[in-house]
């Protein structure tokens, strides 16, 4: 995932791989909001859909009790954001590889939580500048990095 990715890389002094030039936009997700996520979704027994229908099938849902949920921040972010963002956590300047778009990718992804906001009450809404300064304390305690 990127944010180990990059965050070994500029630690290292390593060059980041950046897509499209950095006109990607991505929905990067606190790892507290999918816990809370998580957590909520399991405190919510789901009920059967009895409209549900084998010729019209809502993946998302069954006959049987349970739901599929998309656990997100659903407000995507310049990458180039998110870069800055490690950058200012860390102290450092990332070297950066500015590539074309790679085949198949998108140019911005986004969770749908409106099911999850609907259904539990709770829709996941750490900033990355909240996020990411955690993520690397997290990161710099675990792996044992001064900073």
């Amino acid at each position: 995932m990127a944010p180990f990715l990059f965050t070994k890389a500029i630690l290292s002094g390593r060059p980041i791989d950046v897509f499209n030039h950095g006109e990607m936009r991505r929905d990067f997700t606190y790892i507290d909001d999918i816990v809370e996520g998580v957590v909520r979704t399991c405190d919510h027994v789901a009920l059967p859909n009895p409209r549900w229908d084998g010729n019209a099938p809502d993946p998302a849902t069954s006959h049987a009790p349970y739901r599929v949920y998309n656990i997100g921040n659903s407000h995507p972010v310049q990458l180039m954001d998110f870069i800055a963002a490690l950058e200012s956590a860390l102290g450092r300047t990332a070297v950066k590889n500015l590539l074309p778009m790679q085949p198949g990718d998108v140019p911005a992804t986004f969770a749908d939580v409106e099911d999850l906001t609907r259904d539990v009450g709770f829709t996941p809404s750490t900033p990355i500048e909240v996020g990411v300064p955690k993520f690397i304390d997290w990161y710099c305690q675990y792996f044992g990095v001064v900073r």
